[in-house]
């Protein structure tokens, strides 16, 4: 397996350099921004929220193990992130419905109401920072950041023996 050096070699240093100055401005413009969208519900519900009960919308119920592990986090994390998801009344603890004796969290119609809401004003958040792009650039920029997202996850997840890749 090549090293990170042999690679940067016959990559462009300078490309690696704007892609890497890129990325970290894009971090700070979207931790600044939250990227939460527009109008009320601009900031209104963190990352973390967000992607627990996006996936769970997506996903179905599920467990604090089968969820953190789909995250790429830890069971305590997960733990932590969902507790005022439920005391919101956004997320429910209900029987595992094989095993009752396991529990399964998952989206209550409050939470599916307020996901919906955050959607809604990200989209309308995407729709004016691309407004002056095409479909087809809005299409590749959406398919290189996911095949981006999931390459610095694999790459992470290697760099980091124990750590679940999202």
């Amino acid at each position: 397996m090549p090293t990170s050096s042999d690679m940067t070699t016959h990559i462009d240093s300078a490309l690696l350099d704007a892609l890497q100055h890129q990325v970290a401005v894009f971090a700070r413009r979207a931790e600044q921004s939250r990227l939460g969208g527009v109008g009320q519900a601009r900031n209104s519900m963190d990352r973390a929220a967000y992607l627990l009960l996006n996936r769970l919308d997506q996903e179905g119920a599920m467990g604090v193990k089968a969820l953190a592990a789909g995250m790429g986090i830890d069971s305590s994390t997960v733990t932590r992130q969902v507790a005022p998801l439920v005391d919101g009344g956004l997320v429910t603890r209900a029987s595992h419905p094989e095993d009752g004796r396991a529990v399964v969290l998952q989206l209550s119609e409050r939470g599916r109401a307020r996901l919906e809401e955050v959607r809604a004003s990200r989209r309308e958040l995407m729709a004016l920072v691309t407004e002056e792009w095409s479909e087809e650039e809005r299409n590749a920029f959406t398919t290189l950041l996911t095949r981006f997202n999931v390459s610095l996850s694999t790459v992470t997840a290697s760099l980091s023996p124990g750590t679940p890749a999202s």
